[in-house]
């Protein structure tokens, strides 16, 4: 498969996930605008370590929080590249407490940029995939966007609401030539989830390995993480020819989490 010519936006992709599936479709030939924060110097060395895969990659520093900011970000594609073909809306952030001890401003932070900032970014890029007749949404919710988990009211109303986002989108555009979609991961061993196994090995007295362990048995019948590199691999099948007709669905890739 190339997708030589295309256009990816992939938000949150300075790292993690984001990164591996930026990582992913510049593989396949697909010119790239990522988008996150970070060190300057940091950002620049993804974004150099992309465009050394052979493709074009622009950065944004877009807040996701802000639909201005968005807006500017999906210009950006148009204006540097030409088009914007895919959609790669990732960015998300976490907060934990109980409904009765949840901070309003952590709830409205967490709706802003998991659910608020995937909606504006598909109704500033729709209008430019529709006049393509081409496009494709990939939406990352998460294995809490189809089951719950305490002290998790905002994430998992928002990953919800974004697989229901996405259902929405599919009706929508499902004679237009655009397909949309749901990722839904469980346990991917991201730089944010090493530190958090380490910082609770380190306090706990364990190992790594030990608590890594421990963190899957909450939820994966599989004990093993999800890596962003398997990540980007199922990002990228929904740009396929083999999937001009997979729409509106939530894809799981959680070693049996919701299976249970």
């Amino acid at each position: 498969m190339s997708l030589k010519g295309r256009v990816a936006l992939v938000t949150g992709s300075t790292s993690g996930i984001g990164l591996g599936i930026a990582e992913a479709l510049a593989d396949q030939g697909a010119d790239i605008v990522m988008n996150g924060f970070g060190d300057p110097a940091q950002v620049e060395k993804v974004r150099a370590d992309l465009a050394a895969r052979g493709v074009r990659v622009a950065y944004s520093p877009a807040d996701i929080s802000k639909p201005a900011e968005i807006a500017q970000m999906v210009e950006l594609a148009h204006k540097q590249f030409g088009s914007l073909d895919i959609l790669v809306n990732n960015a998300g952030i976490q907060y934990v407490a109980d409904i009765q001890d949840f901070p309003a401003e952590q709830w409205d932070r967490v709706i802003a940029i998991n659910l608020s900032g995937a909606f504006h970014a598909m109704h500033f890029a729709i209008p430019g995939m529709k006049a393509k007749g081409w496009g494709r949404i990939i939406n990352i919710a998460s294995a809490h966007g189809l089951v719950a988990s305490e002290q998790k009211a905002a994430y998992v109303a928002a990953k919800h609401g974004l697989v229901g986002l996405t259902k929405v989108a599919a009706l929508e555009l499902a004679n237009a030539g655009v397909t949309a979609n749901a990722i839904c991961p469980g346990w991917v061993l991201t730089p944010l989830v090493q530190k958090q196994l380490a910082d609770r090995a380190a306090k706990e007295g364990t190992s790594i390995e030990a608590m890594g362990q421990e963190f899957l048995r909450e939820k994966q019948p599989m004990l093993q993480f999800s890596t962003p590199e398997q990540i980007g691999a199922l990002a990228v099948f929904p740009c396929s020819d083999g999937a001009k007709t997979i729409t509106g669905s939530a894809q799981s890739i959680d070693g049996g989490w919701v299976a249970q």
